[in-house]
């Protein structure tokens, strides 16, 4: 069964997203974060470690406000959609969660709960989870130990980070160390046993992002 009610497009907004960024952003490091996002779409191909079938493994990472959460606690009480994103300074992960916030009682009505995993410190995911007004769990993957379980693991150039300094983003102070690694975006649906229903990424771009659509077809 497909799902047939309007749900938001990560396509049509991010062509409102872009406009704006244009507007906001001096042309001069655009041009670097295109450049980065097209490199890294040619230089990562194959991206998830897991597929359709696979057991995902079991994890506990610290929320937003200290707790642990631990995946298979989680999945016994209903399924769990499970996206990978890169930080609060990311205007496409910011995005990305703003949909899936509005998608939130579809996802609920469908047996599912929702987790947003990245490298940030917990105060970070706060910000996050404040920032969006996201009523979903936002967790901490230090290192990205878990990440790299799930989807490949890139260190962030230095002229993108070079980029958002001269905008006034200080990249590192997002996370509690100075690999400056970061997980390709990638989103994973989990069936109550364990089973991956869903394993998909929009590429190495990190502009493109998975659909609601599909997650929520997927839990259908």
């Amino acid at each position: 069964m497909s799902i047939t009610k309007e749900v938001p497009s990560y396509t049509e907004e991010l062509q409102e997203l872009q406009g704006n960024l244009q507007k906001m952003l001096p042309a001069e490091a655009l041009e670097v974060f295109d450049q980065d996002a097209q490199a890294l779409q040619a230089n990562y191909i194959s991206i998830l470690k897991l597929n359709r079938g696979d057991a995902a493994p079991d994890f506990s990472l610290t929320n937003a406000v200290g707790e642990i959460v631990k995946l298979s606690d989680l999945l016994q009480k209903n399924k769990v959609v499970l996206t990978f994103y890169r930080g609060t300074w990311c205007p496409y992960c910011n995005l990305q969660l703003q949909q899936y916030q509005r998608a939130l009682p579809e996802i609920k009505a469908l047996g599912a709960g929702l987790v947003a995993i990245s490298p940030q410190t917990p105060d970070e995911s706060l910000s996050m989870k404040e920032k969006n007004e996201l009523q979903f769990e936002v967790l901490s993957d230090n290192g990205n130990m878990v990440a790299r379980q799930y989807t490949t693991i890139f260190v962030n150039g230095q002229a993108p980070v070079a980029a958002m300094t001269s905008l006034g983003i200080d990249f590192n102070g997002h996370y509690s160390d100075d690999s400056q690694e970061l997980p390709v975006p990638a989103v994973f649906v989990i069936e109550q046993d364990g089973t991956v229903l869903l394993a998909q990424t929009a590429g190495g771009d990190y502009r493109n992002r998975v659909e609601v659509a599909d997650v929520l077809n997927a839990l259908s």
